[in-house]
C-alpha cells in the first residue's frame, strides 16, 4: 500500500463484503502481523444514494480521506475519495 501511495485499504471477504479497514496506523506497525490483526473492524460505510455533500461532511467530521460505498448487503461497490469529492462539489457549486 505504501509503495502505491495509498493511506488506507478496505478488506473484503470472498463475496466482496467489507470486513475492515487498514489505515495509517496499521501501515505504521512494524513486524509480521496478519491483515486480520491490523485492520479496524466494521468501518463506516455509505450507500450509493447518499448525497455527495453529506459524504464530504462525514469525511471531514471523521477525518477520513476516503469512504467505502456499499450496497445494503455490505458488498463494496466503490470508494469516495475526499479530495476528489470536494473538487467535484466546488466545480458544481
Amino acid at each position: 500500500m505504501r509503495d502505491a501511495g495509498w493511506d488506507t485499504c478496505f478488506v473484503v471477504d470472498g463475496r466482496g463484503v467489507v470486513l475492515g479497514r487498514l489505515g495509517r496506523s496499521a501501515l505504521a506497525r512494524d513486524g509480521d502481523v496478519t491483515v486480520e490483526e491490523a485492520m479496524t473492524l466494521g468501518p463506516s460505510t455509505v450507500r450509493p444514494s447518499l448525497e455527495l455533500e453529506r459524504a464530504v461532511e462525514r469525511m471531514q467530521t471523521q477525518g477520513l480521506t476516503s469512504l467505502p460505498v456499499t450496497r445494503s448487503d455490505g458488498v463494496l461497490v466503490g470508494v469516495i475519495f475526499r479530495e476528489d469529492a470536494e473538487l467535484a462539489l466546488q466545480k458544481a457549486g
